[in-house]
């Protein structure tokens, strides 16, 4: 990469977009495992609300068709085991792949993480307005500690 001068620095996710088959099977399969608000809808799409970012589900023809092994998206939860409960209880088949991975029914990989066990933080205002009171691990504090990120 060349360095020629000013760029813009990634500052988090605004929203992740995923193909799926059908727009309200979509939201039905995720409303079975996630709790969320949806933020918006029209005939061909979904939009599930995180706080101040969101997962677009378009219908696509073509869904499933382009699984392939590594492409995923790692979504933030504030409790992993519920999520691991609501997959058995959906009959989701899990991934082997030493984490909480899992495919929906287009093919998409979700790899599922726990707020307190990661570096990636909400600010406390966001928290609030997501009615929720979250902690982090000693180790997702020291990751932050180590980019000069930890809070106060």
């Amino acid at each position: 990469m060349s360095d020629d001068g000013d760029r813009a620095r990634m500052v988090g996710i605004n929203h992740v977009a995923l193909s799926v088959g059908d727009a309200g099977e979509a939201r039905e399969f995720y409303g079975s495992i996630f709790d969320f608000p949806v933020r918006g809808e029209t005939d061909s799409a979904v939009f599930l609300d995180m706080g101040d970012q969101f997962l677009a589900l378009s219908e696509d023809a073509d869904a499933g068709e382009t699984a392939d092994r590594h492409r995923h998206f790692g979504l933030v939860v504030d409790d992993a085991e519920l999520v691991e409960r609501r997959l058995e209880a959906e009959g989701v088949e899990r991934l082997d792949r030493g984490g909480l991975d899992f495919r929906d029914p287009w093919g998409n990989r979700i790899q599922v993480v726990q707020y307190d066990e990661v570096q990636f933080t909400k600010a406390g205002h966001v928290l609030d307005g997501m009615d929720l009171d979250l902690d982090k691990t000693d180790a997702a504090l020291d990751e932050l500690a180590a980019k000069g990120m930890a809070p106060e």
